[in-house]
């Protein structure tokens, strides 16, 4: 499987959707699996599943950049929670993905290493800021990556890209290794070509973190649990963004079928009012530039390490 990967990501270089390909360390990996299971052994639940990695996301000994040249040649000191529960359940770490630089995009031709290629047709953008993860995926180099998002990162270019894109509950999966946009957003997501991979993944990285004090307390469900839809919900919507004078009209209609279609089901779909709309980008950005110009991007287990920007 890991030769299988190697090979379609050789093939895929024109989409620049990989940064650095672990290649000797996924093989080794996957020979010590082979080992294992002629022993034996049991293996974890994610034994085999090839992950590509978001270059924002702290793998320990490897380079992290966040795509830009301030960050060039750094080599991490310790793995992200995600990470080391990824490693823990036996995943393969196939290799780091590009993106804007450090995050800060939504067509993923802001990094320092250049564009990311839509698979799909590559005169459109991916999307962004994680248009590496999502290509992996929807390219076939991989079989989940893992990307973040702040104010649609994930899933703005699992829409683009045509994959399945999760960004969960803020405080679901733990912060800790994830180079902070603007930490009060920050989530790490994941990518995958069907509901069912992207649930066993989250399974595995979800839950408590002593690391994180954002994260959530509650015990993880079983998300693998195809859930029962014998109930009605009851819908709301942002008034103020549907019918924002910036929000094309093709897109406005589109929304409005399906909250007919909604209704129709038997659901409950009303429109709320948020007069704040237009703050919102404002007031991310301003939690951005708000920071130290000392921005600290990993967090080893007591101690700051800090790249002067």
């Amino acid at each position: 499987m890991v030769r299988y990967y190697l090979e379609r990501i050789a093939g895929a270089r024109h989409l620049n959707a990989f940064l650095e390909v672990y290649e000797t360390e996924a093989l080794e990996k996957a020979r010590e699996l082979d080992a294992r299971i002629s022993r034996g052994e049991t293996l974890g639940p994610l034994a085999g599943v090839i992950v590509g990695n978001k270059d924002v996301i702290c793998y320990k000994d490897h380079k992290v950049s966040a795509a830009s040249r301030i960050l060039e040649g750094f080599t991490s000191l310790y793995s992200a929670t995600a990470i080391e529960r990824l490693l823990a359940a036996d995943a393969i770490i196939i290799g780091s993905l590009n993106c804007d630089e450090f995050a800060m995009g939504s067509t993923n031709e802001n990094s320092a290493f250049g564009p990311v290629l839509n698979a799909l047709d590559t005169t459109r953008v991916p999307g962004g800021s994680s248009g590496g993860s999502a290509v992996a995926v929807q390219a076939g180099l991989c079989h989940v990556s893992l990307g973040s998002d702040t104010g649609g990162s994930v899933r703005q270019p699992a829409d683009f890209c045509g994959i399945v894109g999760l960004k969960p509950t803020y405080g679901r999966i733990s912060r800790y290794g994830l180079i902070a946009y603007a930490s009060s957003f920050d989530q790490i997501g994941i990518f995958g070509r069907n509901i069912a991979d992207v649930a066993a993944v989250l399974q595995v990285i979800a839950g408590p973190d002593e690391f994180d004090s954002t994260v959530a307390q509650q015990e993880v469900p079983d998300y693998q649990l195809s859930p029962a839809h014998n109930k009605s919900y009851k819908i709301a919507y942002l008034k103020d963004a549907l019918y924002h004078e910036g929000l094309d009209t093709e897109m406005r209609a589109a929304y409005t079928g399906f909250f007919e279609e909604l209704e129709t089901a038997g659901n409950t779909v009303t429109a709320a009012d948020f007069a704040y709309l237009d703050y919102v980008g404002a007031c991310l950005l301003c939690t951005y530039n708000s920071r130290s110009l000392f921005q600290p991007v990993a967090l080893r287990r007591g101690e700051i390490w800090s790249q002067n920007r």
